[in-house]
């Protein structure tokens, strides 16, 4: 499929950040009561494993890898789903209600995955 300049240049650049962020992801990632252990695909929540689906592994480990800051839908589309997918960005929020189910201890009033309301999520600090 033919794609303009611009698009490909735009999806280059995507690939080269999604390859630079996994090269330098550190080993074992803490916050608070939850450690996420990338390589392994491990998640731990008061030292129990946390059984999480690939796409919400994928999902927690793009929150994690840059802490309070806020990630747009669209760019959590990107990078978990892939330049390909063309959805509607509430596919995440369906994603990061089912994470919260799993990793907080009460996902009413979550700790660790935020809402910023009008800008997208954020892996609380």
């Amino acid at each position: 499929k033919p794609f303009a300049p611009k698009e490909l240049s735009a999806r280059i650049r995507a690939l080269l950040r999604r390859a630079r962020t996994i090269d330098l992801a550190p080993t074992h990632l803490r916050f608070g009561d939850l450690e996420i252990i990338p390589e392994e695909g491990i998640v731990l929540r008061d030292n129990a494993e946390v059984h999480l689906t690939k796409t919400e592994f994928r999902l927690l480990v793009e929150l994690a890898s840059a802490p309070g800051r806020v990630f747009s839908r669209e760019v959590l589309l990107e990078r978990v789903w892939g330049y390909g997918y063309f959805g509607d960005g509430r596919l995440v929020d369906v994603h990061v209600r089912r994470l919260r189910m799993k990793v907080e201890v009460d996902p009413a009033n979550p700790r660790h995955v935020m809402t910023i309301r009008g800008l997208g999520y954020k892996l609380q600090q």
